[in-house]
């Protein structure tokens, strides 16, 4: 190497050095220590070190999220976007406040709430400190500089250039008002992008038939999927893709449930969308959710109208005017160039038939509310049983669809007038006088019948039109908001058991509304909710709607007469309608429901909390299962391994106490094992049971209890058994110890295992 070349050298080095030198720089003057805060009213951010981005408290309609958003100089105010929030879509008061703290957690606080709405869980990762990266990545570090959590692995509705959306990871659309938002984009297991409405309907689909394992956005505006090679499967270009005068770009799910790629133009000071997944909006589900048909206008842009409503109609939704009450029949109306699905429940029973057979299946089947008829190579009959329903109409479209409406009622036709007869010519002054008072009377009778009817009729109409939301008779849950839940409790007035209140819904019908924790994921109590509903046994409580607002979690079920069994035990003259036969027959019931959760249901569903205070009694003292599913909403399953057993046991204390009457639990197990042990099991059974059961059924009934209560959940027969056994079509052997496993034993002066042995 000549003289030259070392000094080229030394200067390159030079340079390379101070450069690096430049960058540490910048990283560690834009880091946050552990302990900093950001407070809504003092209006302060974090920045990153380019000054693109800023991370602090977002304004929302005097509402505030904390989130991450553009902050280069060139965009107005107006349209510096928000790109990731805190926990999605919490929204905090003015007096709230963002810290991480010093054991790493990130915090997001209201002091309105007077609880942490939002936090990282990331106090025990050995945080040192948070970064905003210059590519818009809010980075929790650890003392090695590592990456701890970051945003771009949690992200809310939007992807920024570089960032990825891997396999079980999620974009969530913003909400449109007051409405939740049911939209969201995933890439599932099999590595298709899929965009879903209530995460159970899926409306558009992108991904060929090589498994990708990851989507990203590229700083040149191609959206890629990428495999585990990182070899691109898929790419779709956005219309200004390798220009490079684009700085900013960003993939976001919209509110409306389309996908966008928007690009930032300096010439017109504003984002462009350059791409867009569904072309026309009408083709995304539920566009115009329960506000009727969308449709495109000569502009192309969606309006969205209601086929179904009279003019005198000012409600804002658009329902199907049909009742299955209805006395007067009921027509089908027809509409060419149309289709529905149904909303709520978003699905519809499909036949393939012909179009006659479609119209007319529909208007004789009561649940049927419309009926889309579409023959694509094959003829399909789409049959809705809500009145809440969406769809869309256009000339292109080859659908027919039958709405369903309650007939005119035909008006009576008037009696045939008789032929005058010949009477006297004298004139009868007390006949007249008669007939006068006679009328006067029947017209005070008429108008003050009127008036009785009006008042009725409009006492009726404003009750109904309380809950807007409410549709009598339909199947389904109905989705209420927090005010209508206040409304139908009288503002939680009467609690009827823990976190349970009673309710009546305009139509008087009864029901009881139970406040889960507002902390549940809104994702994840949607869809366990969406799976609830969607069960039906004559021994599970049905489940009519629920409430799922920003800090809300609210179930509304039927509401049984007579209450939970723990009560009716503990009430003098209800137990005494509880014979031992009843006693039996709400076994027998409750065995059937769980059975039905665990084998009859399209995947299992365990209880996980059944007992005494979850079964009710309707007005004929029928058993009902109520909580069923409220593990899926409250904690994941990982399998149903385990669980069946579980609720098998819960089944056997179930059992012994009604057997018993001891509310104890504990005791009530200890006693009925010791009474039959010692061949004594009529001392075991409730004394306050009038007539006694008979000898027979009573040692099967506490043998098939002592089998689900074994310590060994292998042992521990399955409901199906259960059932067989107390209908008495299948033997039960005597059962071991069933204490044994899990070592509840009772004072030493009373061990059941010595009374066994002694046998």
């Amino acid at each position: 190497m000549d003289r030259g070349d070392r000094i080229i050298a030394c200067y390159s080095n030079l340079l390379l050095s101070v450069s690096i030198g430049f960058l540490l720089f910048s990283v560690v003057s834009s880091q946050i220590p552990l302990g900093s805060k950001l407070i809504v009213e003092e209006n302060n951010y974090w920045f990153s070190s380019n000054k693109d981005y800023a991370i602090g408290f977002l304004n929302f309609s005097d509402q505030y999220s904390f989130g991450v958003r553009f902050n280069a100089i060139y965009i107005p105010s107006s349209e510096q976007t928000a790109i990731w929030t805190a926990g999605w879509n919490v929204k905090v008061s003015s007096k709230a406040y963002f810290e991480l703290s010093l054991t790493g957690e990130m915090i997001l606080f209201d002091p309105a709430k007077g609880k942490i709405v939002w936090q990282s869980k990331t106090g025990n990762t050995s945080v040192e400190s948070a970064v905003l990266l210059d590519d818009g990545n809010f980075v929790l570090l650890n003392r090695n500089k590592s990456s701890v959590w970051q945003s771009f692995e949690s992200p809310s509705d939007t992807m920024l250039s570089g960032q990825s959306l891997s396999v079980g990871q999620s974009l969530r659309a913003s909400s449109r008002g007051s409405l939740t938002s049911y939209y969201s984009l995933h890439m599932n297991v099999s590595g298709v992008m899929q965009l879903r409405w209530e995460n159970s309907i899926i409306y558009w689909t992108v991904g060929g038939p090589q498994s990708a394992v990851r989507a990203i956005l590229r700083s040149d505006g191609i959206l890629q999927l990428l495999d585990q090679q990182s070899q691109a499967v898929l790419s779709v270009y956005g219309e200004d893709h390798n220009d490079s005068d684009v700085k900013f770009r960003f993939l976001r799910l919209d509110s409306d449930g389309n996908l966008r790629i928007y690009s930032w133009e300096n010439n017109a000071m504003s984002w462009r969308t350059v791409w867009q997944a569904i072309i026309n909006q009408c083709d995304v589900f539920a566009t115009c959710a329960t506000n009727g048909i969308c449709t495109l206008n000569a502009s192309d842009s969606y309006v969205c109208w209601c086929p179904f409503r009279s003019t005198r109609d000012s409600n804002s939704e658009c329902l199907i005017p049909y009742k299955p009450s209805c006395e007067s029949g009921s027509s089908m109306i027809l509409h060419e160039h149309m289709y529905l699905y149904g909303i709520y429940p978003p699905n519809n029973t499909v036949v393939q038939t012909n179009l006659q057979q479609c119209r007319s299946m529909c208007q004789k089947d009561p649940s049927c509310h419309a009926a889309s008829f579409i023959n694509n190579g094959t003829p399909q009959c789409h049959m809705m049983n809500s009145q809440y329903v969406g769809g869309q109409s256009d000339p292109s479209l080859g659908s027919v669809t039958f709405v369903k409406t309650c007939s005119d009622p035909i008006a009576v036709l008037p009696p045939p007038v008789p032929a005058p007869r010949k009477v006297s010519q004298k004139i009868c002054v007390a006949c007249l006088l008669e007939v006068a008072a006679a009328s006067i009377v029947v017209f005070v009778m008429l108008q003050f019948s009127i008036g009785v009817y009006l008042f009725r009729r409009r006492k009726h109409l404003m009750q109904k039109s309380a809950l807007p939301h409410i549709v009598p008779n339909a199947t389904g849950c109905i989705v209420f908001s927090y005010s209508e839940i206040k409304d139908l409790t009288d503002n939680f007035k009467q609690q009827i058991g823990q976190n349970v209140f009673k309710g009546v819904l305009p139509d008087n019908r009864l029901v009881a509304v139970k406040d889960l924790n507002a902390s549940i994921d809104e994702r994840r109590f949607r869809a366990a909710v969406l799976k609830i509903g969607s069960i039906y046994h004559k021994n599970l409580l049905r489940l009519d709607g629920y409430c799922c607002e920003s800090g809300h979690r609210l179930l509304v079920y039927e509401l049984a007469k007579y209450g939970s069994v723990d009560k009716c035990l503990e009430e003098p003259r209800m137990c005494k309608r509880l014979t031992w036969r009843k006693r039996m027959d709400i076994c027998l019931s409750v065995a059937r429901a769980i059975s039905y959760l665990h084998t009859g249901c399209r995947e299992f569903i365990s209880h996980g909390n059944l007992k005494c205070e979850n079964v009710v009694l309707d007005d004929e003292l029928e058993a009902k299962v109520s909580e069923f599913g409220l593990r899926t909403i409250e904690a994941e399953a990982s399998s149903s391994g385990g669980l069946a057993e579980t609720d098998v046991r819960d089944f056997g204390k179930m059992m012994v106490v009604l057997i018993t009457g001891c509310q104890n639990v504990d005791e009530a197990c200890y006693l009925s094992y010791e009474k039959w042990v010692k061949a004594e099991k009529e001392m075991a059974m409730d004394q306050r049971i009038v007539v006694g059961a008979d000898s027979e059924e009573l040692e099967r009934a506490l043998r098939i209890a002592l089998w689900c209560l074994q310590g060994d959940e292998r042992m521990r027969p399955s409901m199906g058994e259960v059932i067989k056994v107390l209908e008495g079509t299948l033997t039960v052997d005597r059962p071991p110890p069933p204490f044994a496993h899990n070592q509840q034993w009772p004072p030493d002066d009373e061990s059941p295992s010595e009374s066994y042995s002694a046998l």
